[in-house]
């Protein structure tokens, strides 16, 4: 069996294996309360945004509720979610909007946006007969 020797001791005889474990140590805690501040400061999710919330103008602002399946409580979603008009809506992906809704909790699970960037396309470019038309053959947005 072969035997692995580890010396510790430094030229001038004194051991120095503690005296780094001990700043390893102190190195490792310094990082994770550093970490901790940090979350602390700028949010602890992934996906959250230093940059101030997005306003906005009455100009721009659309009545999302003309689109089928999307209500005043859905509305108010969206526009907390950065989601003001009928073009920003139809820009946005059924997969966001679905999790928009999951973390609305459980009543927004029933609610299906599939159709809704396509509807607020028709609604932005001012198709307002084809949406109202295609509405009618749809039930809660589907």
């Amino acid at each position: 069996m072969i035997r692995l020797a580890i010396n510790t001791t430094a030229c001038d005889g004194s051991d120095v294996f503690w005296p780094w474990l001990l700043w390893l140590l102190g190195a490792f805690l310094l990082g994770l309360l550093l970490g901790w501040l940090l979350k602390q400061i700028f949010g602890g999710d992934g996906d959250s945004k230093i940059a101030a919330p997005i306003v906005a103008v009455d100009a721009v602002k659309d009545d999302l509720t003309k689109i089928e399946g999307i209500g005043p409580k859905i509305q108010g979603l969206l526009n907390n979610d950065s989601i003001w008009s009928f073009k920003q809506l139809s820009d946005t992906s059924s997969l966001r909007l679905q999790r928009i809704l999951d973390a609305a909790g459980p009543a927004y699970t029933m609610h299906n946006p599939r159709t809704w960037s396509a509807q607020a396309k028709l609604a932005d470019e001012g198709n307002w007969e084809e949406l109202k038309i295609w509405q009618e053959h749809l039930k809660g947005g589907v």
